[in-house]
């Protein structure tokens, strides 16, 4: 006896209940982030398009990395990043919106000006021009 009330052979009869189990969860999961995100789309999709004055607060990235094996056991590595910005409006209230790296890169803290976005769908920051040629 193997203490579990059997011949050790619970491990071998378990595993395909237990592969259908992770299977059946892992589809769950993707369908519930597939929901999450159309959702989300369809809310920006009814949002009405803002245009209003904002000042960029902060700036913030978050890298992911990804470790890939194969069945030789190579692995190889991935990073991705994606970029965020916080905005303040002239109410005090703040939004955090995802750009692109290109669009990163040209805003900097404290820069002012008008703000376009659509639900939490980032659009376009006009700067301010300060009259510095």
């Amino acid at each position: 006896m193997d203490g579990f009330g059997g011949s050790g052979d619970w491990v071998f009869t378990g595993a395909p209940d237990f592969i259908g189990i992770m299977f059946v969860i892992f589809f769950i999961v993707i369908i519930v982030q597939l929901f999450i995100g159309l959702s989300q789309w369809k809310k920006n999709e009814e949002s009405p398009r803002l245009v209003v004055p904002a000042i960029v607060k902060s700036k913030r990235t978050k890298v992911t990395r990804n470790v890939h094996t194969n069945d030789q056991n190579v692995s190889s590595q991935s990073t991705s990043t994606t970029y965020f910005s916080t905005f303040e409006f002239e109410s005090g209230d703040r939004g955090e919106f995802r750009l692109s790296g290109r669009e990163f890169g040209i805003l900097a803290e404290g820069d002012n000006g008008t703000l376009t976005f659509q639900g939490t769908r980032y659009i376009d920051f006009a700067r301010k021009d300060h009259g510095v040629s």
